[in-house]
């Protein structure tokens, strides 16, 4: 505990653990959230035309500002907060081990 306590002020250690359980609350809804995101998604087959031989891009049929395309954009913002968030949520582990 002595090296806790060199490096991190008291106030901040005692309060730890309710930040790591608001944390693991916070992952816990992106992570539900995630899932009912892509869930949502339409499929991103690669849209081979049966007759001409083309193929459909996402950019060709200009779906830059559509639902489709801030639902993705969504998806990903959420996923790296998800992953920040672990990150931050096993370092407070590293450093405070609980007594």
């Amino acid at each position: 505990m002595q090296f806790l306590s060199a490096t991190v002020a008291g106030w901040v250690a005692d309060s730890f653990p309710i930040i790591r359980l608001v944390m693991l609350i916070l992952m816990i809804l992106i992570g539900l959230a995630l899932v009912l995101l892509i869930m949502f998604q339409p499929s991103s087959s690669s849209g081979m035309g049966a007759l001409t031989g083309q193929r459909d891009t996402f950019y060709s049929k200009d779906k830059s500002k559509s639902l489709e395309s801030v639902m993705k954009k969504i998806t990903v913002i959420l996923g790296v907060i998800e992953g920040v968030l672990a990150i931050i949520f096993f370092v407070t582990l590293i450093i405070y081990r609980g007594a």
